[in-house]
């Protein structure tokens, strides 16, 4: 336990809280201490009630299930390296990088109606992360390698393919995409202004630890990302549907 407690100490905070409140959520609803419908985000009690939480929990929420092992793999692997090597000592910027998803991938679940963010959440720190990483390798199924960049279109295909469906997957590459385009390609590439600075309040509670600062397009030092075989990324469903 004590070998258990110090790695999850290790994890940068970003990183540490959402793979720990993902568990904390994914058991409460697996075990109805709370409701199902209350962790989901739903429009009507949504607007109409003003249940705001539900915007948080349908973050951290899903069925418990293999594809739920997964999407904590994810999850530890994409948002630990972006967090800790190409957000390193800025953990404002990365917590900005975190709303900004959040705030799109909420409204698109609104709008389009899907109660569960997970995975469009999860996709979207993807996404940054091969974009920052676009000459990376990475490992697909049946030893398949290619570019970083390539991956979240890989997995959003895969996902068609399977389920005739990849509208979650399609969202967070959606919302990465504007988060990378108006932080770093917009200001680099077409000179305009920085459309995302990072809010002062955050700077304030999340002080930046160093100087280094990376830019975006370039490989990380450490091994490139892994998919792990038969993975199928999928919608996410309600249990009892």
């Amino acid at each position: 336990m004590s070998d258990v407690s110090d790695w999850f100490k290790s994890l940068p905070i970003f990183t540490r809280y959402w793979l720990a409140l993902t568990i904390i959520f994914s058991l409460v609803g697996r075990f109805r201490i709370v409701g199902i419908a209350n962790l989901t985000l739903q429009y009507e009690p949504f607007i109409r009630n003003f249940e705001i939480w539900r915007a948080f929990t349908s973050v951290f929420f899903y069925p418990t299930s293999f594809h739920l092992l997964m999407n904590l793999y994810f999850l530890y692997n994409y948002s630990l390296r972006l967090e800790s090597i190409d957000f390193a000592g800025r953990p404002a910027d990365y917590f900005y990088l975190l709303i900004f998803n959040w705030v799109c991938c909420t409204v698109a679940g609104l709008m389009l109606n899907f109660p569960l963010l997970m995975n469009a959440m999860i996709l979207s720190v993807i996404y940054v992360w091969c974009q920052l990483n676009k000459d990376a390798i990475v490992h697909f199924w049946f030893g398949f390698q290619f570019k970083a960049m390539y991956l979240p279109w890989v997995l959003f295909g895969v996902n068609f393919l399977i389920n005739h469906d990849g509208l979650e997957e399609l969202v967070g590459i959606l919302s990465g995409h504007l988060y990378f385009f108006l932080k770093f390609k917009y200001p680099q590439e077409f000179g305009g202004p920085s459309l995302l600075a990072t809010p002062a309040i955050l700077e304030y509670y999340f002080p930046q630890r160093s100087n280094n600062v990376r830019g975006f397009g370039t490989a990380p030092t450490q091994a490139s990302g892994h998919v792990p075989q038969g993975h199928s990324w999928g919608r996410g469903h309600v249990l009892g549907e």
